[in-house]
C-alpha cells in the first residue's frame, strides 16, 4: 500500500496555504481536508435510476432562486433549491408524484410527474410574488438546518419598516442599538446579554462581505453598516450563538448575513424630508428592464445601479452638518446552465460633527442643556469602496462550487472627548483615531448532496482566508489639530480557515448537523514611532471548534432542536503581539441552547429558545486609550421568545421578548455584574397592509435599567418608545410618513459609566458617573417615491 501524503490530500489552494503554517497548525487543517475529501467522496450506498431534477425560478425574471423548500407531496422530508436554483429527488420507485416549491413571498405551483422505471426526468417551477399569507409558512428549514429564524426573519422583512441602514441591523429578533457620535459612527449594539460594542462578539456581512473589522482604529471588532443603500437589501439570514461552521471571527452571540437585491422589480426615484435639516435622496435604476437587452449572457441576467445622500443637522444644539453617498452596482446572471456570476461595487463616504457624550452633572448643573455639548469639536469622517466577484459552478454528482474574491478600500478619522479636562486641564482631552486599511479576501464552498444508505447527505465544506493591511494611530488633539501621538503603527492581519458540515437525515423526523471548522491567525505589528521597536513584533493562534445540532419535526407545524458550538472572536493585533499568550489571543466561547420553532395555529408563527453562552478570560484592547485589559471569564443564560401573528387578512402583530442574565464568574458578589448588558428587552408592534395600497405600522422598543458599572452603583436607564409608520402605494407612487418617538419621550441612547472632570472643577479631582448620547425627540419625516 502506498503512503499517501496529507498535503495531497487537500485541493490546490488550501494545500499552498497550509504549507506556508507553522507545522503545529499543518495536521489539523490536513486532517480536516481528508476527512472532507473523503466524504465528499463517499460512494452512493442505495441508488436507484428513476429521478426528477429541477430549477425553480421566478415566474417574471427567469432568475433562479435558491434556498426554496421543495417538495413531493404526501412523501416525508424534502429538499431546498441550491445556489442555482437546482432540486433533485433520486432513488423513487416509479409511479406518479407531485413537485411543490415554496418560499414566502411567493405562490406555490404543484406539477404532476410521472415517473417510469430507470427514468430521469427534469422540471423547471416558475413562481410568482404574492402577498403574504403565513398560514403558508412553513417551520422546517431542510436546507438551512442552523437558520432557525429562518422563518421569522423572511415575515418581518416583509413587514417591518426600514428606515436607514442602522434599521437593517435591528431587523435582527432581540437586537438593540445605539448611536452616540452624531450618526456617522458604527452603532453601538445589544444582544443576547450583551454590550457587543461595534461589533466584538456579533458577525455582520453583506453580500459576502465582513463588515467587521479586525484591529480598528476605534475597537475589535468594529462594525459599521452605513454602507449599505436599505432600499437594495432583499434578504437578511440570522443566525443566534456560535452553531454555525460558515462564521468564525466575532460570532460568539450570533451573525446576520444581508443580502442585496438580484434585481429590482422597477427603478424608483425617492425623495425624504424630515425636521432638524434632514434631506435625503434614493435612485435606483434598472439598467436592463424588460426589453431582453443582454450583457454577459443570452440568459436571465439582471443590473442595476443605486445612488444615495443624506444631509441632517439632527436634534442637537450643536448643528451636525452630517452628510453621507452611497453608490452601488450590481451585475447577477446566468452564463450557462451550470454557471452564474455575480459582480458588485460600491463606495460610501461620509462626515459629520459630533456633540459626544455628555455627564449627568452637566446638564443638572445648567453648564449645558440635554442636547448641547461639553467639546463641540468632536466628529469625524470615513470612507469605504467595495469591489466583489462571486462565480458559482454546478459540478457532476449534484454538487454546486461557490467562489468569491472581494476587496475593499477604509479609512476612518475619529475626534472623540471622553473625559473632557480630566487629563489635560487647560486644553482638553480630546484625542485623534484614524485607521486606513485594505482588505482582501477569497471564499469557497463545495455543496454535495447524497445519500448515505437510504438517507439523505448534505455535505459543505468550505475554505477561506482574509488579509487586512491597516496603519492604525491614536493621538492626542486640541480642536481637531492633532498635538502628539499615543500610538502609530502598522497592523498586518491574517485569517486562514477550513470547515466541514455534514447534515444527516437519520430517520424521516430527525436529522443532525455536525461541523468542524479550524481557524489560523498571523497577527504582525510594527511600531511606525521613532525608538518604539520594541513593540512590535508577530504572532500565531489557531482554533479548533466543534459543533453538533439536532432538529427534530415533531409534527408539520413544529420542529425542535439542541444546538451547541464552539466560538471565538480574535483580539487586537497591538495587544496580541504586546505580549498575549495562550487562550488570550482567541478567547473561546462555548454556547448551547434548546427550543422550538412551532405554528400553534395556521397563522402563528413562534421562536422560543432556553440558552447558555459561556467566554473565557479574554484580553481586550481598549481603543480609546490605547491600553490593554483583562475582563475575567463571563457567563450569560436567557430566554428568547419571538412571535408572529397574523390577525386578519390585512393586518399582522409580532412580538419579540428576551430576557437575559449574565455575570462576571471570577469576580465577587455584587461586583461581578457585566456593564451595560441587557437584563430584558422587548420589541413589537401591529402592522396593516392594504389591497388598496395602504400599509401603515405601529411599533414599540423596550430596554430595562441596568447596571453600567461591575457594582452596579451607576445605572443606565432604560426606555419604552413607539414609531409610526403609514405610507400608501399605487402603481406608479408612493407616498409616506415616519414619526419616531411618538410620545416624545426622554430617553438616553448610549450611556456608559465615565470618569470625566469639567472646566472649573477642583485640579486633580474626577467624577465617575452616567455619561450619555440623548436620544431622538419626536422627530417627523416625509418622502415620496416615483416607480418607473
Amino acid at each position: 500500500m502506498k503512503n499517501v501524503s496529507l498535503n495531497r490530500a487537500l485541493p490546490a489552494p488550501a494545500g499552498i496555504w497550509v504549507s506556508a503554517l507553522p507545522a503545529r497548525f499543518r495536521f489539523a487543517f490536513r486532517l480536516l481536508g481528508i476527512i472532507g475529501l473523503s466524504l465528499l467522496g463517499f460512494p452512493l450506498l442505495a441508488q436507484n435510476t428513476a429521478s426528477i431534477r429541477g430549477i425553480v425560478a421566478d415566474s417574471v425574471s427567469g432568475q433562479p432562486l435558491s434556498g426554496v423548500g421543495v417538495r413531493l407531496l404526501g412523501q416525508p422530508g424534502g429538499t431546498a433549491s441550491d445556489a442555482l436554483g437546482g432540486f433533485r429527488f433520486g432513488s423513487l420507485p416509479a409511479g406518479t408524484y407531485t413537485v411543490q416549491a415554496a418560499a414566502l413571498g411567493y405562490g406555490a405551483r404543484p406539477l404532476v410527474v410521472v415517473l417510469k422505471a430507470g427514468e430521469t426526468r427534469t422540471v423547471t417551477l416558475r413562481l410568482p410574488a404574492v402577498a403574504l399569507n403565513l398560514s403558508e409558512v412553513t417551520v422546517s428549514q431542510p436546507r438551512d438546518v442552523n437558520q432557525s429564524l429562518a422563518a421569522i426573519s423572511h415575515i418581518d422583512q416583509v413587514l417591518r419598516p426600514v428606515n436607514s441602514a442602522q434599521d437593517l441591523l435591528q431587523l435582527v429578533p432581540g437586537l438593540f442599538i445605539a448611536q452616540h457620535a452624531g450618526g456617522g459612527k458604527a452603532e453601538q449594539i445589544f444582544l443576547r446579554g450583551f454590550d457587543v460594542d461595534h461589533g466584538t462578539d456579533f458577525a455582520v456581512s453583506i453580500d459576502g462581505l465582513p463588515v467587521n473589522m479586525v484591529s480598528h482604529g476605534h475597537g475589535q471588532g468594529y462594525a459599521d453598516f452605513h454602507f449599505v443603500i436599505p432600499e437594495t437589501v432583499e434578504q437578511l439570514k440570522v443566525y443566534k450563538g456560535p452553531y454555525t461552521a460558515r462564521f468564525g471571527d466575532f460570532a460568539t452571540a450570533g451573525a446576520g448575513e444581508f443580502l442585496t437585491k438580484t434585481r429590482l422589480d422597477k427603478s424608483q426615484v425617492k425623495v425624504e424630508v424630515g425636521q432638524f435639516d434632514t434631506y435625503r435622496g434614493v435612485v435606483l435604476l434598472d439598467l436592463l428592464g424588460n426589453d431582453q437587452r443582454h450583457l454577459l449572457s443570452k440568459k436571465p441576467e439582471s443590473a442595476y445601479v443605486a445612488a444615495e445622500y443624506l444631509y441632517t443637522n439632527a436634534y442637537f444644539d450643536q448643528p451636525q452638518n452630517f452628510k453621507r453617498f452611497n453608490a452601488l452596482a450590481k451585475y447577477t446572471g446566468q452564463l450557462s446552465d451550470r454557471t452564474a456570476l455575480t459582480l458588485l461595487g460600491s463606495h460610501f463616504t461620509s462626515n459629520w460633527d459630533a456633540s459626544g457624550q455628555i455627564p449627568d452633572r452637566g446638564v443638572e448643573q445648567g453648564v449645558i442643556s440635554r442636547f448641547g455639548s461639553i467639546d463641540p469639536s468632536e466628529g469625524g469622517s470615513t470612507d469605504r469602496t467595495n469591489a466583489s466577484a462571486i462565480l458559482t459552478t454546478a459540478l457532476p454528482g449534484d454538487a454546486v462550487l461557490r467562489q468569491q474574491a472581494y476587496y475593499s478600500r477604509y479609512n476612518f478619522g475619529l475626534y472623540s472627548n471622553f473625559t473632557f479636562f480630566l487629563n489635560n486641564p487647560e486644553e482638553g482631552d480630546e484625542i485623534y483615531q484614524t485607521d486606513n486599511r485594505d482588505i482582501y479576501g477569497y471564499t469557497a464552498t463545495y455543496d454535495r448532496d447524497s445519500r448515505l444508505g437510504s438517507r439523505a447527505l448534505h455535505t459543505t465544506f468550505g475554505l477561506g482566508t482574509r488579509i487586512d493591511a491597516t496603519d492604525v494611530s491614536l493621538l492626542n488633539a486640541v480642536q481637531r489639530t492633532v498635538t502628539d501621538t499615543t500610538i502609530s503603527g502598522r497592523v498586518n492581519e491574517q485569517n486562514i480557515n477550513a470547515y466541514l458540515e455534514e447534515t444527516l437525515t437519520l430517520t424521516e423526523r430527525l436529522t443532525v448537523n455536525a461541523a468542524l471548522r479550524a481557524d489560523v491567525f498571523r497577527f504582525r505589528y510594527r511600531d511606525q514611532r521613532p525608538g518604539a521597536d520594541s513593540v512590535s513584533g508577530r504572532a500565531t493562534a489557531a482554533r479548533v471548534s466543534p459543533k453538533l445540532n439536532l432538529y427534530y419535526q415533531l409534527a408539520p407545524e413544529v420542529q425542535l432542536f439542541v444546538r451547541s458550538g464552539f466560538g471565538f472572536h480574535s483580539n487586537d493585533a497591538r495587544g496580541v503581539v504586546r505580549g498575549t499568550v495562550g487562550d488570550n489571543v482567541l478567547p473561546r466561547a462555548i454556547g448551547y441552547e434548546a427550543g422550538s420553532t412551532f405554528k400553534p395555529v395556521p397563522s402563528l408563527v413562534v421562536n422560543v429558545a432556553a440558552w447558555a453562552l459561556h467566554l473565557q478570560d479574554e484580553l481586550v484592547y481598549i481603543g480609546d486609550e490605547g491600553v490593554t485589559e483583562s475582563t475575567g471569564p463571563t457567563r450569560r443564560f436567557g430566554l428568547d421568545l419571538a412571535a408572529r401573528y397574523q390577525l386578519t387578512t390585512r393586518l399582522f402583530a409580532d412580538l419579540d421578548v428576551n430576557f437575559n442574565r449574565g455575570r462576571q464568574v471570577e469576580a465577587p458578589r455584587g461586583a461581578n455584574f457585566i456593564p451595560l448588558a441587557p437584563n430584558f428587552t422587548s420589541i413589537g408592534g401591529l402592522t396593516f397592509k392594504a389591497s388598496s395600497g395602504l400599509n401603515a405600522s405601529l411599533r414599540y422598543r423596550y430596554i430595562d435599567d441596568r447596571p453600567a458599572n461591575d457594582d452596579g452603583s451607576i445605572t443606565a436607564q432604560g426606555y419604552f418608545l413607539l414609531d409610526a409608520v403609514v405610507n400608501y402605494t399605487i402603481k406608479r407612487f408612493q407616498v409616506g410618513a415616519t414619526v419616531e418617538n411618538l410620545l416624545n419621550v426622554e430617553w438616553n441612547q448610549a450611556q456608559f459609566a465615565t470618569e470625566s472632570r469639567l472646566r472649573g472643577e477642583p485640579a486633580g479631582t474626577s467624577v465617575d458617573e452616567l455619561h450619555f448620547t440623548p436620544g431622538t425627540p419626536f422627530y417627523l419625516k416625509l418622502n415620496a417615491s416615483v416607480f418607473f
